[in-house]
């Protein structure tokens, strides 16, 4: 066996990666990153009805988004055909597998009587012993031990014993001569010295038979680590009736791609009380030992509360990148740096990017579109005068940032004896039309006192309006 630790993620692509298929990836990523390993992608194709090419792009984008960069690959399963066939034939040839010509209506008679007569429903071995030829139609079956026992010394759940004759023959080649999961799996595993493989505990059942074609092949056997299942809020398997799966799915949603990998490396390990954990945090700290065995249950308010983290600590010019898809018309052609002031005034705030862009539409309006009830609550005559008096000085502010806006206001505020709320609802739906925004201050300066000015006076001119229409 190769003495450089050797991790693999071997998905197939008969449609999106989702959740748990993410996280195995994190996990055989760092682990191989944390030993100094390598990461070998595989793309399990055989099954040749359901594999596309869409789905091999949207599993290597969502790899890539997550920043799971692979040593070696991406191998295609199906170009190596020729390679297990030939394995196959070794086997016939040493007698340790075997053509079965059973009918898939035969098999299911027998499945059915086993059932019936309260018996495992397993191949009965019926051509287990004929010396059958490759017919039409025929399989090839592994001869299974029928004595014994076969131990999986798993890494995160010990040891696991199976007995052999439990185990039946399993197909290995299909009549169409693409080789099944679990034969082709090992054969791959094996030929790439893959020294560790990390999967889902639903894959327990297949490892005994795995382990019995290693040794039949005289390869070495990895080390074997079943991670545990992903479930929703309900304690069932995760799936679509809790929400998105896909990772794509929540990039489109406007997530991180750090809130969603430190969200995912939770969900069956832990490090202490620990929540919040950088890439290189994860890779220096990430053991197997420290993978828990119980399910994990997937929270979509703690990664929503972690994306608000991860979007709060942002730089503004990556969040600029991440956001060039999502921002409405009508931010198209404004300039980086005043996007990057929209972005700072409103990402302490946000917990999606999508919410972030949703909630900036007032910085980009050349009209601004009033709440009707805000506005008619808080846009009435009597502050009326104070906006005017506003508008009249702003443009004299220096330097038009946070801090001279503040001294500004405060020295307003004083000279006309009133309490700042009651200018501060009137002027925040001045600026923006609604009841909530980030800190008027900050609006203020990302807009520019000429905006800032244009804006009170339009709502000056909608006050006066509307009290000349109420008195008609």
């Amino acid at each position: 066996m190769t003495s450089t630790l050797r991790t693999r993620f071997a998905p197939s692509p008969t449609g999106y990666l989702h959740i748990g298929g993410a996280r195995t990836a994190l996990f055989n990523w760092l682990f191989a990153r944390h030993t100094g390993g390598r990461f070998v992608l595989r793309i399990e194709d055989t099954d040749q009805e359901r594999s596309t090419e869409a789905s091999t792009k949207a599993i290597l984008d969502a790899m890539a988004w997550m920043g799971l960069t692979w040593d070696e690959g991406p191998f295609f399963q199906a170009e190596r055909v020729g390679l297990h066939r030939n394995m196959v034939l070794k086997l016939i040839e040493e007698g340790k597998a075997y053509y079965c010509t059973c009918t898939p209506e035969a098999l299911e008679n027998k499945r059915k009587k086993a059932l019936a007569e309260g018996r495992k429903p397993k191949y009965d071995g019926t051509c287990r012993n004929k010396n059958l030829k490759k017919t039409p139609g025929s399989v090839v079956r592994f001869r299974g031990a029928e004595t014994g026992v076969t131990i999986v010394e798993d890494l995160v759940k010990g040891n696991i014993s199976f007995n052999n004759e439990e185990l039946d023959d399993l197909i290995i080649e299909r009549a169409d001569g693409y080789p099944t999961y679990n034969f082709a799996v090992v054969i791959d595993d094996a030929m790439m010295n893959i020294t560790h493989v990390i999967r889902g505990d639903d894959h327990v059942n297949n490892t005994p038979r795995q382990i019995l074609m290693y040794q039949a092949l005289g390869f070495d056997v990895p080390k074997f680590a079943h991670v545990p299942m992903i479930l929703g809020s309900d304690k069932t398997r995760l799936s679509k009736r809790h929400g998105a799966t896909s990772v794509m799915a929540y990039k489109d949603m406007g997530y991180l791609p750090d809130a969603l990998v430190n969200y995912l490396v939770r969900l069956g390990w832990s490090h202490g009380d620990q929540e919040i954990f950088s890439l290189p945090e994860l890779v220096d700290l990430f053991t197997l030992d420290a993978v828990g065995k119980s399910p994990a249950v997937f929270n979509p308010e703690k990664l929503l509360w972690l994306n608000a983290h991860y979007i709060k600590e942002a730089d503004t010019r990556r969040l600029l990148e991440e956001m060039k898809p999502l921002w409405p018309a009508e931010a198209k052609g404004r300039d980086d740096d005043f996007m990057q002031k929209v972005i700072a005034d409103l990402q302490p705030r946000a917990k999606t990017l999508v919410e972030m862009a949703s909630a900036a539409g007032f910085y980009f309006a050349d009209d601004v579109l009033y709440d009707p009830e805000a506005a008619g609550k808080f846009l009435t005559a009597d502050v009326a005068d104070h906006l005017k008096a506003l508008a009249a000085s702003i443009e004299s502010v220096e330097p038009f940032n946070k801090e001279g806006i503040e001294s500004f206001l405060k020295d307003f505020i004083e000279k006309r004896g009133i309490k700042f709320k009651a200018v501060a609802q009137p002027l925040r739906i001045a600026l923006t039309g609604k009841t909530v925004s980030p800190g008027i201050d900050e609006v203020m300066a990302t807009l520019g006192s000429k905006c800032v000015r244009e804006r009170i006076l339009k709502a000056v001119a909608w006050i006066e309006m509307s009290a000349s229409t109420n008195a008609s």
